[in-house]
């Protein structure tokens, strides 16, 4: 993996700070037999570097006290924010479906989740709301929540992340429908732009019989948004 820096557009080579030296010599030995760790590593001194670009270009002096780990700590932070990229639905569900004879809806409500909008780089956060009427197939109720947790940890735009969390739960229950809504504030709405402190989206994604029979998708919405 090669780490190309904004540095090295004015001729200069790339800054690695002493702990990140350090870092890399005290895990080289572990990383030479374990290629993903030596991977993860690597990218994680690529992430540094471009944010000590972004601070140095924005007029801050990297070498002061407060900032030099700030680097180091804002590459560990956005690797945990966007996790998602690096999981899957399978490693999650792959033993935790069971065959179950009930066919009467499902709701787990108020999930919390926080993602980075796509566009700004900044959070949005708020609850989802699931729903799905079982076909002989339930899920453990936790893994509703990890779907959540695995499409919210990516860069995302608040409608794609709503059908991707019923696409999933679709594709792996095959259920007689779904209903997915997400409540949440942007953070580039209120910190930025129009700047306006209490606009809340909604978003929905519903399918099968929730789609089709408008007093399941009515008692749905009741249920999730007390209306």
């Amino acid at each position: 993996m090669e780490c190309h820096c904004a540095s090295a557009m004015n001729g200069k080579e790339p800054t690695v700070t002493k702990a990140s030296k350090c870092t890399e010599s005290k895990h080289s030995c572990k990383e030479e037999n374990d290629p993903k760790k030596g991977a993860d590593s690597i990218e994680l001194v690529c992430i540094e570097n471009a944010y000590r670009t972004i601070l140095s270009e924005l007029g801050e002096n990297t070498e002061r006290e407060g900032l030099l780990r700030t680097p180091l700590r804002a590459a560990k932070a956005m690797k945990f924010l966007t996790k998602g990229y690096k999981e899957t639905i399978h490693d999650i569900l792959n033993d935790a479906i069971f065959d179950e004879n009930h066919e009467e809806v499902v709701v787990v409500k108020d999930i919390d989740l926080f993602s980075l909008c796509e566009h700004h780089l900044v959070p949005f956060f708020g609850k989802a709301h699931i729903a799905y009427l079982p076909n002989k197939k339930v899920v453990g109720l936790s893994k509703l929540a990890r779907i959540v947790e695995i499409f919210s940890r990516r860069l995302q735009v608040q409608e794609r992340l709503t059908k991707q969390i019923a696409k999933a739960i679709e594709e792996a229950l095959q259920p007689a429908g779904v209903a997915v809504v997400i409540e949440a504030v942007h953070m580039c709405m209120v910190m930025r732009g129009v700047q306006k402190m209490n606009a809340k989206t909604v978003t929905s994604s519903i399918s099968g019989l929730y789609l089709e029979d408008p007093k399941i998708r009515a008692e749905f919405f009741s249920l999730a948004l007390g209306k």
